[in-house]
């Protein structure tokens, strides 16, 4: 595909982004979204169909960003087990905190709790990030770095768990930190800090077996 298509694609990825995150998937028509993209319909339609189609696309090309990163963290052979998941650690807090459309996008899709085709496939994406991720903390735990009865289950769902249960409680969350979960540059300057140490210092003693070199 030349770079002028691949060009126009984005362009209207990243208005359908922005467009589904605001008014949801229910909200928003592919009419809608090809007004805000200055695109005719036939164009929209060409390169994705449907409504479900770009709504696909939007995850496809934001998960595959994601799963090429961690892929590169699973095949770096100079970096230690437990230096990947500080890696992984840094890239996921930093993520979670840009591209603020596609995380309401996420965040409605998956409170939402539905089942059907276009979530199936959705809930299949993510999957893929989630067993790059598993290979991680497993190749530390074959390499002997990290504890044999890790539960890898649990640490991904600690990782995930933490930023869903702030999101999905915001006036709770709001009130137990003392700021504004809801505004980006409180989220960004106070909260995403904190979560990335938290997490550190919390898996660090959990997974890592410190080996004892001294002579005895």
């Amino acid at each position: 595909m030349d770079k002028d298509k691949i060009d126009k694609k984005d362009h209207i990825l990243d208005v359908a982004e922005r467009v589904f995150s605001e008014v949801g998937f229910d909200g928003a028509s592919t009419r809608m979204i090809s007004g805000e993209a200055g695109v005719n319909m036939a164009m929209l339609n060409y390169y994705f169909g449907s409504k479900e189609g770009l709504f696909l696309a939007i995850f496809e090309r934001r998960i595959a960003m994601f799963k090429s990163l961690l892929v590169d963290i699973n095949s770096d052979g100079q970096t230690t087990a437990w230096g990947k998941i500080e890696k992984y650690i840094d890239m996921y807090v930093e993520r979670i905190f840009s591209n603020n459309c596609f995380q309401k996008m996420l965040y409605q899709e998956l409170s939402m709790g539905k089942r059907g085709e276009l979530s199936d496939k959705i809930n299949k994406i993510l999957l893929n990030n989630v067993k790059e991720f598993f290979k991680i903390v497993e190749d530390g735990i074959d390499s002997g770095d990290f504890r044999k009865d890790a539960d890898v289950q649990f640490i991904c769902a600690t990782i995930y768990g933490i930023k869903n249960y702030i999101m999905n409680t915001p006036y709770v969350s709001s009130e137990m930190f003392g700021f504004d979960i809801k505004d980006d540059t409180a989220l960004k300057e106070k909260f995403k800090p904190r979560l990335r140490n938290y997490l550190l210092a919390l898996l660090k003693p959990y997974l890592v077996i410190e080996h004892d070199h001294t002579n005895k």
